[in-house]
């Protein structure tokens, strides 16, 4: 299910089959990209294990209000629309965010309480200094072409592949994304850089799992690292999975141990 206006957030919605376990799931986005990139496989998934699924597309993004003023927006925005959701579900999710939403999502926790979270991928505290100087130097031609998005022009599909996936994927599904990405707002990726960083000192701390990928071209393990050592808490890097692991081929990887842990945690 589908939900959007020009004036609210685009919201993406799947039922529980089944009798519906007790906390709902909401899922964050990263830089360029919007909630279709749960949608694919993330929310049938774990919709149908249970789990009230959403996702939601931040304020510029998708179908959301705000692509006029996306440079303007901060990532204190995105925090904004995330307190919004969840204000306007009956009971507090488990909240996954990937990328820059598990940056947000940190920044969330900074204000508000959560039953629990999932780092997936995400912009560690330290921000995106390290991780775009690992691109630079070891992909600067991946970089080059990636902020061709930032212009609103679409990447090489080769670039898009080696930044986004280490498994093989096909034409049509790189298509699929290109034809997805979107700008960003360059106002929250300096937010992102150095201007607005998460402090985890001042955040609340839910049960909380950390996971990476092995080949993450963007936010590299040691990136993941960095992550958990500032919570105090262990993390996990799945093998042969690269920064768009909700769209690998063995995309249920990752997706089995998001289950096996809420399970574990009783959400």
């Amino acid at each position: 299910m589908k939900f959007a206006t020009e004036t609210t957030l685009e919201i993406l919605r799947r039922e529980p089959a089944g009798m519906p376990r007790p906390t709902p799931l909401l899922f964050v986005h990263g830089a360029y990209a919007g909630a279709w990139l749960w949608d694919k496989h993330y929310l049938p998934f774990f919709a149908g294990l249970g789990w009230h699924a959403s996702a939601v597309s931040l304020s510029g993004h998708g179908a959301s209000r705000g692509s006029a003023q996306l440079n303007n927006l901060s990532v204190q925005d995105y925090v904004a629309d995330l307190r919004e959701v969840i204000a306007g579900m009956p009971v507090r999710p488990v909240v996954i965010g990937h990328s820059m939403g598990g940056l947000v999502l940190q920044k969330y926790l900074e204000e508000a309480e959560l039953p629990g979270a999932v780092l997936l991928c995400s912009v560690p505290p330290q921000g995106l200094l390290g991780a775009t100087l690992n691109l630079l130097f070891s992909r600067p031609h991946v970089l080059i072409d990636l902020n061709r998005i930032i212009g609103g022009g679409q990447p090489q599909l080769d670039s898009v592949r080696e930044a986004l996936f280490h498994q093989p994927v096909s034409r049509a599904l790189l298509h699929e994304c290109v034809m997805h990405m979107q700008p960003e707002s360059m106002r929250a990726i300096w937010d992102m850089s150095g201007f607005d960083l998460p402090r985890p000192a001042r955040m609340h701390r839910p049960p909380m799992l950390v996971l990476g990928a092995a080949h993450d071209a963007l936010i590299p393990p040691r990136q993941v690292e960095q992550t958990a050592q500032s919570f105090g808490l262990p993390h996990e890097i799945l093998p042969d999975h690269g920064h768009a692991l909700m769209l690998e081929p063995a995309w249920q990887d990752a997706a089995q141990r998001i289950a096996d842990w809420l399970q574990a945690q009783g959400f």
